[in-house]
């Protein structure tokens, strides 16, 4: 059963989902974001970050793999991308148990191949693509 579910997202109300997204998930930081490659989980994040209170750009952590942002609170969001990511290990090597341990907030684009390490208890969003290229969201 979905937490919220929200559809015929636009990028116009954008802002509003990512405000209730970022006020349903304060009791647990860790939250995986899955959608096929572009449906907008980077730019979902960044607007998110923005209503958790970051205050600098967000980009997508491709080619770094986990990039640090900070918020006006001095909380700390981690935004991964494990897209390139080819096996466990290299999220052993990155140290992604420490990021997940920390208490901080971690968001995960396309998280599969890191959920032997996931706490027990993280969100999941899911981002469908709809026919008219609104998008479905749900948090569970």
């Amino acid at each position: 059963m979905d937490k919220l579910s929200f559809s015929a997202v636009t990028i116009d109300v954008l802002h509003h989902v990512a405000q209730d997204i970022a006020m349903a998930i304060k009791d647990n930081k860790v939250v995986l974001f899955y959608g096929e490659m572009g449906a907008g989980k980077t730019t979902l994040i960044k607007e998110i970050g923005k209503q958790l209170g970051v205050a600098d750009g967000m980009s997508s952590p491709t080619f770094a793999l986990v990039n640090e942002y900070h918020t006006k609170d001095h909380n700390i969001i981690y935004h991964f991308d494990l897209y390139r990511v080819r096996n466990i290990e290299e999220c052993l090597d990155m140290g992604m148990e420490e990021y997940l341990d920390s208490g901080n907030y971690c968001f995960i684009e396309w998280p599969d191949i890191a959920l032997p390490l996931l706490p027990d208890n993280y969100y999941t969003v899911s981002i469908k693509t709809e026919k008219d290229n609104t998008r479905g969201i749900s948090l569970h």
